[in-house]
């Protein structure tokens, strides 16, 4: 998929993210405080290897969402901050739990955390960051909060079992797929902003504003990811191109090429992604195949529509530093396939 790069956008994305991470700065030194103090243990091999996938980079979107969401709902206090570090714990063992299923060497362009110390390991230190994220929940006092990010937790394993369920299964639909990436992804971006407008006590019409803004964010960048994986940029990302074909994945991309596709092209993924029985050559021949059937380009155009969606959730909130940030960081997400 051909892009020019237009200098003066991707000048424009950068700073989306600099402007939110700028204007929760102070806040994260202090989610950053509390992600190190809970992750201590005597056990040594913890604090380790949990200690591995943290420093391993990543952009910490999700907590500062919950930390720009809450500031734009007004709160002064530093309640949010206990629970953006709870969504940065969630986040973390669901990521040492999915290389696990996924059997990833690599995560963020570094050895996994599963590679270097075994499967038993990362699982059982991803269920101890689950335990220490319900510990902050339940420090910060609120049922309604308790409410929001449990009930986050268990749809993320949801949607983790609906794939394994969809994967090889090329019969899959759109529905199904959207089904499975709200799940597994948009429901931690949902209650991370939803949580902002608890805490900050501020109406259900507020509340739900921030959830819908978080569920269309995390389609968004889900739907985004897809698309990168038969993307040249992914090796920038410091990400192997095709894992999801590998592992035979259903995602939107490989739904609209089979959709679209000739029978003699569905013969082609049902042989690549049904029985795993793959070639070399197969993934050029996928993604030459998802070009000509315009399957990438039109996932980047269902990001866009997801995203309007979120932006538009905005609108009832007063303008601000924070409203703004959140708006401009739709972008950002939908971008990151140029």
């Amino acid at each position: 998929m051909g892009v020019v790069v237009n200098l003066e956008e991707e000048r424009g994305r950068k700073k989306a993210l600099e402007t939110l991470t700028a204007l929760v700065a102070d806040d994260m030194k202090g989610v950053n405080r509390l992600i190190v103090e809970r992750m201590d243990s005597p056990v040594a091999l913890i604090p380790q290897l949990a200690g591995h996938i943290v420093a391993a980079g990543g952009k910490r979107l999700r907590p500062m969402l919950t930390l720009a969401s809450a500031r734009m709902c007004g709160h002064q206090e530093q309640r949010h901050v206990g629970l953006a570090t709870c969504v940065e714990f969630i986040h973390t063992a669901t990521l040492l739990h999915d290389d696990v299923v996924d059997e990833s060497d690599l995560r963020r362009g570094e050895s996994s955390a599963n590679a270097l110390w075994g499967n038993k390991p990362s699982v059982l230190v991803g269920d101890f960051l689950f335990s220490r994220a319900f510990e902050l929940m339940v420090e910060n006092g609120s049922l309604k909060v308790l409410a929001i990010l449990s009930g986050a937790s268990s749809t993320i394993a949801e949607g983790e079992v609906h794939q394994l369920i969809t994967t090889n299964d090329t019969d899959t639909g759109e529905a199904a797929y959207l089904d499975v990436i709200k799940g597994k992804t948009a429901a931690l971006f949902a209650a991370a902003c939803r949580v902002g407008a608890v805490v900050a006590d501020r109406p259900d019409v507020e509340e739900e504003a921030l959830d819908s803004y978080g569920m269309n964010l995390g389609i968004v960048f889900q739907l985004i990811d897809d698309m990168l994986d038969y993307s040249a940029k992914q090796a920038e990302l410091g990400k192997t191109v095709g894992d999801d074909f590998r592992e035979g994945k259903i995602t939107l991309p490989i739904i609209l090429a089979f959709r679209r596709g000739t029978e003699e092209e569905r013969e082609f993924w049902r042989r690549t992604l049904e029985n795993l029985n793959q070639d070399e050559g197969d993934l050029e021949r996928a993604i030459e195949l998802m070009e000509k059937r315009e399957a990438l380009v039109d996932t980047v155009a269902r990001a866009r529509h997801y995203g309007a969606i979120a932006r538009d959730a905005l609108g009832i909130f007063p303008d601000n530093p924070e409203r703004q940030a959140l708006i401009d960081i739709v972008d950002f997400c939908i971008e990151r396939a140029h």
